[in-house]
């Protein structure tokens, strides 16, 4: 097996060449480096054709599971009228980086909501309830009982929240209840 890199728009590119494989190509992200697996005898010509396909499928198959900020915005406006009748109503949705020790957080003053990077590619069900909770708290500021029936609305609640915990007990260290 041969291994070649080369650097790209957002990390490093591995090649990784292997006798045994004959026709098929695979790719997949490891941390910042995208790994592409090829059969040994194909041409640097074929190499970089795979590369540039394999890349535009994994970037359209993140695309797919992490909306950007606009997406973000669109899903919680939708999630609003479904759940809430349309009154929350955020001025700004968008992902963040810089929240560790939260899974989203909400301003009501102004009406921002931020959402933390590390909930992007969870399933959409978890994603749902973090923004459903943030937006519960345009209307409830606090975690008390007309919050919590706000939320109740969400069937999924409870399997979201229990997603949310499993993964901070592996590791992810943000309880499921400090969405905000």
């Amino acid at each position: 097996m041969g291994l070649d890199e080369a650097p790209h728009q957002g990390g490093q590119i591995e090649v990784r060449r292997s006798n045994r494989r004959r026709r098929t190509v695979s790719a997949y992200r490891d941390g910042d480096k995208t790994v592409v697996l090829i059969p040994a005898q194909m041409t640097r010509a074929e190499e970089k054709q795979w590369v540039d396909k394999m890349l535009a499928r994994l970037a359209g198959q993140e695309r797919k599971r992490r909306p950007d900020d606009e997406e973000l915005s669109r899903r919680a406006r939708d999630l609003s009228v479904r759940y809430f009748d349309g009154r929350a109503q955020p001025s700004s949705v968008r992902w963040v980086a810089n929240q560790q020790a939260r899974w989203g957080s909400c301003t009501p003053v102004d009406g921002t909501i931020r959402i933390s990077d590390r909930v992007r590619g969870m399933p959409e069900y978890v994603l749902d309830y973090v923004l459903l909770h943030e937006l519960a708290h345009l209307l409830v500021p606090s975690h008390g009982p007309r919050f919590w029936e706000l939320m109740s609305v969400y069937p999924k609640t409870e399997r979201a929240r229990g997603f949310l915990e499993g993964f901070a007990s592996a590791g992810g260290n943000v309880a499921a209840d400090d969405a905000d």
